[in-house]
């Protein structure tokens, strides 16, 4: 194990907390996270991982940043409109943590990459803001063997989710998958996007800062899973309910006429 000085001031909170300590830090530095969107949901979630020491993390998202952004993607400033995310993103990471070795995809998701990005990451947040997308990933998660971190946020509401599908669950059963969730994609216009119904700015960094949590505990190993769990969010009555999901044998992933799949 070793820390530079600089590392052993900027991780002192963290080198002195119980469950943690230079065991955990070193787990972090090791880490290998991959964050695919840098927006409302990634921003938070590059952030705080950065923060905490996550040795190297890569970024994927083929946008600009607009002036809509500003109002709840909080890594980047007037001055970045119309940079690539994933540039305002290795250099706003770059300010806050120079220990951090930042990987930027400028690339969109499909399901032609899906897994060629992943499988060089250790886990997987997903932190895009369409089904479509949800459903690539997830799968190609599930193929490259990978933990997947996976929130959403819209209007007023978030959800959070673990899924490790490729591990057995403590009863002998496999895991359940994203399509145990959601066995299909919704209808044309069931899920709108937050740029047809809007989104309180606040809520995605409450939510990102979850799921940032999320995979900081599952990095260094530390309290319960969300695996087989929705933790749903309430914002106007900051209600907070977390609902059990199980394997379901009917999926196309790991259930028991489970056939090849990448795409949705």
């Amino acid at each position: 194990m070793f820390f530079s000085e600089d590392e052993i001031r900027r991780y002192a909170r963290h080198l002195v907390l119980a469950d943690v300590g230079g065991p955990g830090q070193q787990k972090l530095k090791n880490a290998r996270l991959l964050v695919i969107g840098a927006g409302g949901l990634g921003a938070p979630v590059l952030a705080y991982t950065a923060a905490a020491g996550v040795g190297t993390i890569g970024v994927v998202d083929h946008d600009t940043v607009s002036v809509s952004d500003l109002q709840r993607q909080v890594i980047y400033a007037t001055d970045d409109l119309g940079m690539p995310k994933v540039q305002g993103a290795k250099a706003a990471l770059g300010r806050l943590n120079p220990h951090v070795e930042v990987e930027p995809y400028c690339v969109q998701v499909t399901a032609a990459n899906a897994v060629s990005l992943v499988a060089g990451y250790d886990i997987v947040a997903d932190c895009t803001d369409n089904a479509e997308t949800r459903y690539l990933i997830s799968d190609a998660c599930f193929h490259a063997k990978k933990t997947l971190v996976t929130a959403a946020a819209g209007q007023f509401d978030g959800s959070l989710t673990v899924l490790k599908p490729h591990l057995p669950g403590a009863d002998g059963t496999p895991n359940p998958t994203y399509r145990c969730l959601f066995p299909r994609l919704p209808e044309e216009g069931a899920a709108p996007r937050c740029a047809e119904v809007g989104v309180l700015g606040v809520l995605t960094g409450l939510v990102g800062s979850l799921q940032a949590l999320e995979i900081v505990k599952e990095i260094v190993g530390i309290g319960s899973s969300l695996v087989g769990q929705l933790l749903m969010i309430d914002s106007r009555a900051l209600r907070f309910e977390t609902i059990g999901y199980r394997w379901d044998p009917a999926n196309p992933l790991n259930g028991t006429q489970a056939a090849a799949l990448v795409a949705p």
